[in-house]
């Protein structure tokens, strides 16, 4: 690797830092609280980054305050008021259930005096599960699995999410009432749709049990015969946007993957490098993306059409990948892998793709970065990368060629983050 290919991935990773950094809670949190109320305030909320949340919300809030949330294993940050639950993510497990369980007694009989606050960020629909009575946990990790690996979309998951449980879509607000209820959000999903973030337990739902089963059938997924019944008699619906629970109901986004993007940007313009943002909510298999991405990528490189290199381009969203193969998995690992081999080692061309909350897939790696040496490094230590991407084990891959990217817990989530790095053709 020469000297200009390293600083061009520690530029890459310079900006990926500052978009965890532009959404760390320590930073949002303070900016959104609620005021003090003449009753008491609880404190409830799921996701990855629900621990950081509350510890800023602590630390900043002028009032009484007691509470609880549930976050992934390792995302843990002590608290003094607010009891911090750690959970499995993305199945979920017993110990998410039980906090689900104690999320819904802790907001029971409520007064208009008092408040709850929401706090919630991705993760959060596995995070507190709370099935509905028929519902055993062990059918609802099977479901969650085969959906995680069929290919659908975050939207339509959540969508199925919503109507299996007492929670999502808009039943813990409808717990709440009538208390007022504000939640805070750090978006992981595409177009930052409030019902999807968390499946939206504070939100009104639109959808419907007719768009589950339609979603549950498309993707074939194995459901017993009384969720299949119910669902088709509509006995699992959701809280509907113009429900009575949710008048008292406030919803605050406050920090978007358009955020992070800005703020990689911003720190690419310091750094004298123009930047070009593609968007903060791409979606599709992963591996087609990255054709897409590479098509654009050419384009610049070859005509510096629609910007002229040295550039960036930025993008965000969420990806998917149809598990085939016997590997884990990940969409950025698996988008990096299918940008390089259409790149073919192209001269002057550097990426990096992580997903924000330090979790590429059901790996404890962000991602990746690929330089124009990362297919001849493969293929000294004799791999094929397309082998490893047909086996869905792009993580695999980069192991071995040393280019994983490893963060450990960022405490925020704000969905995936691509940067693609283009010289100017010498």
């Amino acid at each position: 690797m020469t000297s200009s290919t390293t600083a061009h991935t520690q530029l890459l990773h310079s900006l990926f830092e500052a978009a965890i950094d532009a959404t760390q809670p320590h930073r949002c949190v303070p900016i959104h609280m609620p005021c003090p109320v003449a009753g008491r305030t609880i404190v409830v909320g799921a996701g990855k980054a629900s621990a950081a949340m509350a510890q800023a919300f602590e630390q900043n809030y002028k009032g009484e305050i007691s509470g609880l949330v549930v976050t992934r294993y390792g995302y843990a940050v002590p608290c003094e008021k607010i009891d911090i639950v750690e959970a499995a993510h993305p199945v979920p497990d017993e110990n998410g259930l039980k906090a689900a369980q104690q999320i819904l007694q802790r907001v029971s009989d409520l007064t208009e005096q008092d408040q709850v606050v929401v706090l919630l960020s991705g993760g959060g629909s596995a995070l507190m599960p709370l099935p509905h009575d028929e519902i055993s946990l062990q059918e609802n990790q099977v479901i969650h699995s085969a959906l995680l690996k069929s290919g659908a979309s975050i939207i339509e998951v959540n969508t199925v999410r919503r109507h299996l449980s007492q929670l999502k879509g808009g039943g813990l607000a409808a717990a709440c009432y009538p208390a007022k209820v504000t939640t805070l959000l750090i978006s992981d999903v595409p177009g930052n749709d409030l019902a999807t973030i968390a499946s939206g337990p504070t939100v009104g739902d639109p959808t419907t049990c007719e768009d589950a089963l339609r979603i549950i059938d498309k993707y074939a997924i194995e459901i017993s015969n009384v969720i299949r019944e119910k669902l088709e008699q509509g006995l699992y619906e959701s809280i509907k946007p113009r429900d009575y629970r949710l008048e008292r109901c406030v919803t605050k986004l406050i920090a978007t993957p358009q955020m992070a993007l800005e703020a990689a940007a911003k720190r690419a313009q310091e750094l004298g490098i123009k930047c070009l943002i593609l968007g903060d909510s791409i979606a599709g298999e992963a591996k087609e993306v990255a054709k897409v991405m590479a098509g654009i990528t050419r384009q610049v490189r070859h005509f510096e059409q629609p910007i002229k290199p040295p550039c960036i381009l930025l993008s965000g969203g969420e990806t998917t990948v149809t598990l085939k193969g016997n590997g884990v998995g990940g969409r950025n690992v698996e988008f990096l892998l299918s940008l390089a081999i259409e790149l073919e080692g192209q001269p002057g061309i550097s990426a990096i793709a992580c997903d924000t909350d330090g979790v590429d897939g059901s790996a404890d790696i962000a991602g990746a970065m690929i330089t124009e040496y990362s297919l001849s490094d493969a293929l000294a230590k004799g791999m094929q990368a397309k082998e490893y991407l047909a086996n869905n084990d792009a993580h695999t891959f980069f192991k071995k060629i040393g280019q994983s990217v490893v963060t450990g817990p960022t405490l925020t989530n704000v969905n995936d983050f691509r940067a693609i790095f283009i010289d100017s053709p010498t």
